[in-house]
This record gives C-alpha cells, structure tokens and sequence, in this order.
C-alpha cells in the first residue's frame, strides 16, 4: 500500500480519531447485533493503538437515520460488544461532536477508548459538510480511517476530515487495498473471476476491468440470465436486463478474443415463485419452462465451475450463485464456498452478500480475504478511486 499506516506515525499520548465501520446488522425483534464480524475485523487496529498508549476514539455509522436521531440505532450496544472482544472497557459518548464530547475526550488517559454516537444522526455527515468535519478534527491530533466499508463514499468522516488532520490508514485498510490491489494487478495466474448476484448492471464496471486479467470468468447469479438471453434461450420469467443484451454479446466477444474462458451455467434450477418450499427442479438452459423462474446454478453447472477454479491459483469471487436467502436455492452458493475453502490458491470474496454467505457457513476463515465492503470493493474493483483512500497521505 503506496499511503501512511498508524506504523508510520508516532502515535503515543496522542488522540486518535479512528473511523471505523460499524455498520453491524441488527435483530429486528431484539435488537441485538446479529453479526459482529465488523467488529472484529478492526481489533487490530485497536489493539496496536491502545498498546502504543494513544487515547483511542472511535466513529462509525449504523443504519441509515437520515439525518434525526433514532433510538434503535444508538451505538452504545456496539461499545458493550466492543468492550467484551477487546478485554477493556470501552466508554460511549452521547453524541459525536459539541462541548460535552470534547470534555468526554479530554478525559481519556493513554490507552482509553471512546465510542461516539452515531455520526448519521447529523445529517451534515453524509453531505461532507466541512463544519461538521472540522467539529470531529478538534477532537483528535490524528486521523485513522480503518473503514474501508465506508471508503467510496465522500462523507464528512472519510474525506472532508482530512483536510484538518495528518490522515493515515489502520490495518485493516491498508489489507483490504492491498489484497484487492494484488487481484488486479499482480495475480497468480491462472486467474478466475466469479461473479453472480442480481443484476449485469451492478457489475458492469468489474466486468469491463477485469476482462483483460483474467483467465476464465465464470457467471452464475440471477445476471446469468441476461447472458443466456444474448445466447438465444428463453429463460422463462426470470429478470432479464434487455438494455444489457448488447453489452453481454460484446463482451462474450471481447472474451473469446482475448482468450479468456468465459463460463456460463449448463444447467439451473428453476421454481414458479421466489419462496421456500415451494416446488423446484433442475433443467437444462434450453428448457427452461415459460412460466418458472432460474433461482440457482445446478449440479452439473457446479461441477463445471468447480473444475474450472480448481485448476487455479487465484480466485475473485463476487456475487452468490443463487437466491441464497431460501434454503432450497443455495446449493450452488454454498458448493462454491466449499471448493474455494479447499483450494491451495489465493482467494478473495467482495463483501456483501458473499461475504454473508461465507460467514453463515463457518468458511470465512478458510479464505484468503473476505473484503468488509460491498459496495466499496466493488468500485475497487471497477478500477474507481475511493475518495476515503485518495486523502490519506502517501508514504
């Protein structure tokens, strides 16, 4: 990574405004974080900055509050959980910036950490609003961004925050670019890249990126259906984009001239409505039934996919197989998981639904990167700069 990391700074005594992404999904009955992987994933980051003896205060969004503040998403159960991962209590604040925030700061000690409010609860956050950011900057001496989930976005807290604070990265931003960075520029070859989800539309510009990297793209995913339909097949009710077909002709082109092996689905399985337990069977891609719906990659198309990868040494993998939600429709989600899990080879998964996918079933930590953005890693991915990694300072 080409910026300034807390290793390159001197950090002790000082006050450390650490922008994280806590943007943690919540049980819709209790209320209860569901999924602490975010969390996790910047400990390290905490961690080293305790031990170092900075007074460590840290920002994040949850949810979208627009601006107002909303009870349920107060981050004060983000401390408690917080505190009991990182053994040491950690303090919330009952707000992010104003005269009692900055009193709750001035009384950190070295090693301390504090827990601020919701930065959404002020709408100037998302509208990087330059008074805003400059009421956080006089809390700290130095900023960290650690959020890479929250890096595409051009916010207060990201971007217009530098401008009044030396601005570095945390650990787990300077992994995520650095994997990521590797994928597209320095691969093990040979190189698959995996995409599924909804829609060719979200993935237009990896498509186009990665393109000219890659060995094979294999495409499954509710998009795989657009493609099918460039082909020729009928694809029954499924959603297709038809202001795409031009595009996954020309790039089914762009492949074969470039030599990549680009895969499509043989086989997938199809049901009348999008719900568990209804009746599903698997059918070839030239006869899918007018009326049904393509809901999964099927057993020969995994077969195919898994032969493929296999034979790789990097794979980049973004976008579930199926509709993942329904228990009937995850087989090929899960199989891919599985044969990625096994391989000797450098493994990378985009977040989002992918990355809820692999964390559901236990496999997160037989990858080599499981990115904590969605969005983020995807615009990276398309080649796009991330404004809250263009501000941090260059080594």
């Amino acid at each position: 990574m080409h910026k300034k990391t807390i290793r390159d700074i001197e950090i002790k005594g000082k006050r450390v405004l650490v922008r994280v992404d806590f943007n943690v999904p919540l049980d819709p009955e209790t209320n209860a974080i569901s999924d602490d992987s975010r969390i996790r994933a910047v400990l390290p980051t905490i961690r080293y900055l305790v031990e170092k003896g900075s007074k460590v205060i840290l920002c994040s969004h949850l949810g979208r509050p627009k601006g107002r503040v909303v009870e349920e998403l107060r981050l004060a159960p983000v401390a408690k959980r917080l505190s009991e991962l990182l053994g040491l209590p950690v303090a919330s604040a009952g707000d992010c910036i104003g005269p009692e925030v900055e009193e709750a700061v001035s009384r950190l000690n070295e090693g301390d950490a504090l827990l601020l409010e919701n930065l959404r609860f002020h709408a100037e956050e998302e509208k990087n609003n330059l008074e805003f950011a400059e009421a956080l900057s006089r809390l700290a001496d130095v900023y960290v961004n650690d959020a890479f989930g929250a890096a595409h976005r051009a916010h207060a807290s990201t971007a217009g925050i530098a401008q009044y604070l030396p601005a570095v990265a945390g650990f787990l931003m300077e992994k995520e670019v650095d994997f990521l960075s590797k994928a597209l520029t320095e691969p093990a070859h040979p190189f698959a890249a995996i995409t599924g989800g909804a829609k060719v539309s979200d993935k237009l510009g990896l498509l186009e990126n990665i393109m000219g990297k890659v060995d094979s793209l294999l495409i499954g995913g509710g998009m795989c259906c657009t493609f099918l339909k460039a082909q020729g097949y009928s694809v029954g009710q499924s959603r297709v984009e038809e202001d795409k077909l031009d595009f996954a002709r020309k790039l089914m082109d762009k492949a074969a001239s470039a030599g990549v092996k680009l895969i499509l689905p043989s086989d997938v399985i199809v049901a009348e409505s999008f719900a568990s337990g209804v009746p599903c069977k698997t059918v070839s891609v030239s006869e899918i039934p007018e009326n049904y719906y393509v809901m999964d990659i099927g057993p020969s198309t995994v077969d195919e996919f898994a032969t493929e990868i296999r034979k790789c040494k990097t794979v980049m993998w973004n976008g579930p197989m199926g509709v993942f939600e329904y228990k009937e429709f995850r087989n090929g989600t899960e199989a891919i998981a599985r044969e990625l899990a096994k391989l000797e080879a450098t493994t990378i998964l985009g977040g989002g639904s992918t990355a809820e996918a692999v964390e559901e079933l236990g496999l997160a930590d037989r990858m080599s990167h499981v990115s904590t953005g969605g969005g983020a890693s995807l615009e990276f991915l398309e080649g796009k700069i991330l404004p809250g990694v263009e501000v941090l300072q260059d080594k």
